[in-house]
């Protein structure tokens, strides 16, 4: 399964794709998509759209997963970031690449296990978890990663335990009992 994680911004959006095999995963591409001052904020978005879009093309990803909007103390910054997220899902959608989101905590925990986590630690476990040699990585490339690993895990857990009975049992046949006898106890 490859998945496709992002971390918007409107100065720079992260991206990272990675490939899921089993409990494997490895690292396909990752980087950011750099965006000029100069540029309007409608022309930033055009760059993010097409960027993402011909990266989901290229790429063809089972999954795409995006972080959550953030709303701290400058609202107009929450704003800008929930512009390029639009701008981010609008490529998947085109694509018609099954999307999810996740809040920055709950990335944090999935990869390093703890919400409050740095930026540094996300950094170290992606780099750790991805087997990634480099040693420069910017934190919004790590970040997009972070999205990705998070989201495989995620759909690990939910297809490990499943969503009702009978995906359970056709997951894990080797679980159900067969028909036995029932007998009594004699005292």
């Amino acid at each position: 399964m490859i998945i496709f994680g992002v971390d918007p911004g409107t100065n720079l959006t992260g991206f990272g794709i990675i490939k899921q095999d089993g409990s494997t995963f490895s690292l396909i591409k990752n980087g950011v998509i750099k965006l000029s001052s100069n540029n309007s904020l409608p022309n930033k978005l055009v760059i993010i759209y097409n960027e993402l879009l011909n990266l989901i093309k290229l790429y063809k990803p089972d999954e795409f997963a995006i972080e959550t909007a953030f709303y701290g103390r400058n609202v107009q910054s929450a704003m800008k970031i929930g512009y390029a997220r639009g701008a981010a899902i609008l490529a998947a959608a085109h694509c018609k690449v099954p999307m999810s989101e996740y809040s920055p905590r709950e990335i944090k925990k999935s990869v390093v296990g703890k919400g409050a986590a740095s930026k540094e630690q996300v950094s170290y476990m992606i780099k750790t978890l991805l087997s990634v040699k480099e040693k420069k990585m910017r934190f919004d490339e790590s970040d997009a990663l972070a999205v990705a690993l998070c989201h495989a895990f995620r759909m690990g857990n939910h297809k490990k335990h499943g969503k009702d009975w009978k995906s359970f049992i056709e997951q894990f046949p080797e679980r159900i009992m067969p028909d036995y006898k029932i007998e009594k106890f004699k005292d």
